[in-house]
């Protein structure tokens, strides 16, 4: 959700944004699973608005130590390559979207999904439901999301976010993990700004031959410098 959740939004002035960003996190946190520890990456999103039709995609590319949990190649690093079409039909914003995970949370395998969201911002918070289908991978044989988030402006620099999702493995049948991130943008420039922020995820489930195997409740902590042109 790692990579979905980074894209730009487009504009009415059907010009392409960009936006370009680094990040530091104590752990990499996948769905409520553990994949490693000291994890920095760098995405660079490009986003197009075409008669109302928000087309985007970018590229998140990381690298992290080995987590314990996972006993596989032992890869330490993933690039993941993502695209997504989608337009507000009023009642809901609804979305379809193409995901190449390449060497998926250092498990040394790659992995394939698109996923399909509906969304709607009702005021007091931005609410979505996704589905990811597994086209290919490991340990990923659907999974949906429902989540939400809001966002408080409490000066021209300062905006406090937070954000929630609970996570379910559709054909096991068993919820992943409850997780809830705060985060503080600051405007330090026009075009720039610093975000900590700190995550909590509640583990749910450990199901055997899942993603989920061996998960337990985490805390992370870190920081995301992001600069839009």
């Amino acid at each position: 959700m790692a990579a979905a959740s980074a894209l730009v939004a487009g504009n009415a002035q059907a010009e392409v944004e960009y936006q370009l960003s680094a990040e530091y996190a104590s752990m990499y946190l996948f769905r409520g699973a553990d994949l490693g520890d000291n994890l920095t990456d760098v995405t660079l999103d490009a986003a197009y608005d075409w008669n109302g039709v928000k087309i985007s995609g970018g590229v998140w590319a990381s690298a992290f130590e080995h987590s314990p949990v996972n006993t596989g190649n032992q890869v330490d690093n993933e690039v993941d390559w993502y695209a997504e079409i989608g337009k507000d039909f009023g009642f809901a914003n609804l979305s379809v979207g193409y995901i190449y995970y390449w060497n998926l949370g250092g498990l040394g395998e790659d992995a394939q999904e698109v996923p399909f969201t509906i969304s709607r911002d009702f005021g007091w918070a931005n609410i979505y439901l996704t589905y990811f289908w597994s086209v290919d991978g490991p340990n990923n044989d659907g999974y949906m999301e429902l989540g939400g988030s809001h966002s408080w402006e409490l000066n021209p620099c300062l905006t406090l976010n937070l954000s929630s999702n609970l996570g379910y493995l559709v054909e096991e049948g068993d919820f992943t993990a409850l997780t809830t991130k705060l985060s503080l943008d600051w405007g330090f420039a026009e075009h720039a700004k610093v975000s900590p922020f700190v995550s909590q995820s509640f583990s749910l489930s450990d199901s055997n031959g899942t993603i989920t195997q061996g998960a337990d409740n985490e805390w992370v902590a870190g920081s995301m410098l992001s600069v839009s042109f």
